[in-house]
């Protein structure tokens, strides 16, 4: 096999467009690992120039376009493939729980929105505003962004569908429903409970996109959890006008 001469590698490398005119399309974990990476081959790639100026060239090369993919969050390879880390994901959690409660009662206490964090902890406050919308206030990892929105309620089937959604304009696009259904035993509830959350795009979503991470998506499914033990507590039972004769 033919290395190529350094004659061909240097005029290869003039080719490539390292122009900065464009936004960024890597996120900031991957840029500063690209920054790492490409710090490690420019050494490396300086160290062979001597006695491999083949290999030292092509490490180099190499180190240049990871530090340049790096320092501008530009990556030329992305934008010919249509990817973009910088948008962040969103969150669509599906959760199907049953609860020992009376249909009615569960959908009456998750019909009043501000009773969500009282166990979900994802979620610092719901107020009411109105008969359809609400202010939500959300207890973010480490609490280090404020994250609230409005939402409005847009569809309901007394006792059996609640379904959500941010307004237009929102920090951060929130969506949820949630179907009650009797369980086969007559007495217990059967919950399918839908959340999605959705950073903006635009720099405010880049700044928000390390808290839809694996963390925050898990905070949620655990509040959905938590909800059957919930249901077992005095609060709970008060609300729902239900005897303990346990």
């Amino acid at each position: 096999m033919n290395m190529p001469s350094t004659t061909e590698i240097v005029n290869k490398l003039k080719h490539i467009d390292l122009s900065v005119n464009e936004d960024p399309n890597i996120d900031q974990g991957e840029r500063a690992l690209s920054v790492v990476a490409g710090t490690y081959l420019l050494f490396k790639g300086m160290g062979n120039i001597i006695k491999h100026p083949i290999l030292g060239l092509i490490g180099t090369a190499a180190a240049g376009l990871l530090l340049y993919r790096g320092t501008t969050g530009f990556c030329p390879v992305y934008k010919k493939l249509g990817k973009d880390t910088t948008d962040p994901q969103a969150i669509n959690i599906t959760e199907r729980i049953t609860v020992n409660a009376p249909r009615k009662a569960v959908n009456d206490f998750w019909r009043d929105l501000s009773n969500l964090p009282k166990f979900m902890k994802h979620l610092k406050t719901v107020e009411t505003l109105t008969n359809e919308e609400s202010h939500w206030v959300a207890n973010t990892p480490g609490n280090l962004i404020g994250l609230s929105w409005n939402a409005e309620i847009t569809r309901e089937e007394e006792g059996y569908y609640i379904g959500w959604q941010s307004i237009e304009g929102s920090m951060v696009d929130n969506a949820g429903k949630v179907e009650f259904r009797d369980a086969l035993n007559g007495t217990d509830t059967e919950l399918l409970v839908e959340i999605n959350y959705f950073p903006p795009a635009g720099s405010v979503g880049r700044g928000l996109a390390s808290l839809f991470n694996g963390v925050f998506e898990n905070m949620i499914r655990e509040d959905i959890q938590n909800f059957k033990q919930y249901v077992e507590q005095a609060d709970f039972r008060s609300f729902a006008g239900l005897t303990d004769t346990r």
